[in-house]
């Protein structure tokens, strides 16, 4: 055991957020509820550092709630996939929960108890070692994203987002039902007693394979991806930027930790998923040229994000779980800082659509710079992150041509390419659109009824606050930061990727909690 970390604190990771989420409810101070808005996610993130630090001499850190015998109670368990996934989590939260702060957003009545407690069911989820509490966990989630979307958008919007709440409430079914189908099949539902149990019964198999598929719909991976695009939108830019650094993210770790865990030989149905990744690749990245509103566009660029990352699972070797990761932690860093900086545009101005905006790098050059950065992240472009995810993901991709299956490793490295070169076409229509054309001359003031009123003559001297591009700028500094530094990242995605493959460790911590 660690000698300055107990693995009996992780319950605080959930515990913190949740009862601060309940005292904002008891007690309605501003200056509180900006403090712990603010507060609870460095805590998260000064935890999950700790959590780091301590994986460097313990794998893994396992707690059984109540002290009940091992198997039977519930477990939080971390590795140092856990800890990476917590610290960026926690930073996107950030960013997300200043951007709400400057925006007035946190105002709205509840907004930052629900932003906490949707905090710590991402916790939850993310240090579970049990199936049907990563389905609690992922109601958890769910329940105030549900409230957010209803106070964050306009009534247009809130009928967009209905299908956000079918979506999820339809696919938390679907996971409820496959929890149950594997208790049926293996008589447990902690991860640590199913090691190799999809590998020896086909039965549990076939079980965990709707567990994954109510996952993968929630990630939105193709075919059941439309209504991603649709839906995220359908909130507000910073309310957004959560859903995409939280929702699909906690999805996808979620099918990174069981495949890896309960399929020791890899998936049966793994040529199913690789037809269905590629794809997911080249759908997103395609259609971002024919989105109408930037935040649409970004929300086809999450859908070939998915896809990019999904593919390390699909490789399924260190090398590619680790390019994988590292893809992860790069759109969630990227993501953030496009739909913060579109953001700032869109409450600047009022105005979504791409013809609606034009001569912004005339206007606004320094929310363009930054766009622009993140843009290349996307396409996989220096100076940023998105680089060394793409090259990491075409390694991996390239060990395949040397091992047994060489089809999947040239149609993996043809869709990342094949991507590349389709995002480059929408986001340069995007830019196009944004930056050039005429200038602007009118814009939406903000309105107490409707959130937006009608078009006004733009006042002159109008211009995105420089605070408003704060966050944004912050996390696009962070991917420029993982390109400079990716000597200091790659160690933390590779032992990531080792802890994950390492199942015997886990299921050893977990029996001993």
């Amino acid at each position: 055991m660690s000698s300055f970390l107990d693995a009996s604190l992780l319950p605080l990771f959930i515990a913190v957020p949740m009862l601060g989420s309940a005292l904002l409810v008891l007690v309605r101070r501003r200056a509180l509820e900006v403090a712990l808005l603010l507060t609870v996610p460095i805590l998260v993130g000064a935890g999950a550092v700790a959590l780091m630090l301590a994986h460097r001499t313990e794998p893994v850190l396992a707690h059984a709630v109540g002290a009940f015998s091992d198997l039977i109670a519930i477990p939080f368990v971390s590795d140092p996939f856990t800890a990476l996934m917590l610290l960026v989590t926690a930073l996107s939260t950030l960013a997300a929960s200043i951007f709400l702060v400057l925006t007035g957003e946190s105002r709205y009545r509840f907004v930052p108890p629900l932003v906490l407690l949707l905090t710590a069911g991402v916790n939850g989820a993310l240090l579970t070692g049990d199936l049907f509490n990563l389905f609690v966990w992922v109601e958890v989630m769910l329940m105030p994203s549900y409230a957010l979307i209803a106070l964050t958008g306009t009534w247009r919007r809130l009928g967009i987002g209905r299908l956000f709440v079918l979506v999820n409430l339809l696919t938390s079914t679907l996971l409820l039902i496959g929890v149950g189908f594997v208790y049926g099949t293996a008589g447990t539902v902690n991860l640590a007693a199913l090691a190799g149990a999809g590998s020896e019964d086909p039965r549990t198999a076939a079980a965990l394979a709707v567990v994954l598929l109510a996952l993968a719909v929630k990630g939105g991976m193709v075919p059941v991806h439309s209504w991603l695009p649709r839906a995220y939108p359908a909130t507000s830019a910073g309310i957004m930027a959560l859903f995409s650094a939280l929702h699909t993210k906690v999805a996808l770790y979620a099918m990174y930790r069981i495949v890896a865990v309960t399929f020791s030989d890899g998936l049966p149905f793994m040529a199913v998923l690789a037809v269905l990744v590629l794809v997911t690749i080249l759908v997103g990245a395609f259609s971002t040229a024919a989105s109408s509103r930037v935040r649409t566009a970004m929300g086809h660029q999450m859908v070939a994000g998915v896809g990019h990352i999904l593919l390390g699972l699909v490789l399924f070797s260190q090398v590619s779980l680790a390019a994988g990761i590292l893809y992860l932690v790069h759109h969630v860093v990227t993501m953030s800082a496009l739909l913060l900086t579109t953001g700032a545009v869109e409450h600047t101005y009022g105005l979504g659509r791409l013809e609606q905006l034009g001569g912004l790098a005339r206007r606004d050059p320094w929310v363009m710079a930054v766009l622009a950065l993140g843009l290349f992240s996307l396409v996989g472009l220096p100076p940023t992150s998105g680089l060394w995810g793409k090259i990491g993901l075409v390694r991996a991709s390239a060990e395949q041509l040397l091992a047994e299956q060489p089809i999947l490793g040239w149609a993996a490295i043809l869709a990342i390419l094949a991507a590349s070169v389709g995002s480059l076409l929408g986001l340069q229509r995007l830019w196009r659109k944004m930056a050039w054309g005429s200038d602007l001359t009118t814009y939406r003031p903000d309105d107490p009824l409707t959130g937006r009123g009608p078009a006004t003559p733009l006042p002159e001297g109008t211009r995105v606050p420089l605070r408003l591009l704060a966050p944004g700028g912050a996390m696009l500094a962070v991917s420029v930061a993982m390109f400079v530094g990716i000597g200091a990242v790659l160690p933390l995605t590779e032992a990531a990727a080792a802890g994950l493959l390492d199942v015997p460790a886990y299921v050893e911590a977990v029996s001993s909690a």
